[in-house]
């Protein structure tokens, strides 16, 4: 599995202003099952989850008390986006396209 190996930056867990987000993306894996979805920045965006075999995005935001906001972020349009491997470029490129598409 090609994953960001390591981190460019320090992973952070805090509200993401509006906007575009920095990529490329950085995937750390927490387990078999799910990886971390971080901006360039180290902003946490989302995880990838298996989910019956295919890898799912979920979405991730935090509000201004840093509280998460679970399907919500900077990347909420690109929720349940689906993956058959949770290769770093192409995840980077398929999450961030779509939201270059949706500006």
């Amino acid at each position: 599995m090609p994953l960001s190996q390591p981190p460019t930056s320090t992973p952070t867990f805090a509200h993401v202003p509006p906007g575009p987000v920095a990529g490329p993306l950085q995937l750390l894996p927490i387990n078999a099952a799910v990886v971390s979805v971080h901006t360039a920045t180290g902003a946490h965006v989302g995880s990838l989850k298996l989910v019956g075999g295919v890898w799912k995005f979920k979405a991730m935001g935090y509000d201004a008390a840093g509280r998460m906001e679970p399907g919500h972020g900077p990347l909420t349009d690109q929720h349940n986006m689906q993956f058959a491997t949770p290769d770093a470029a192409e995840v980077s490129a398929r999450l961030l396209g779509a939201q270059d598409d949706q500006r």
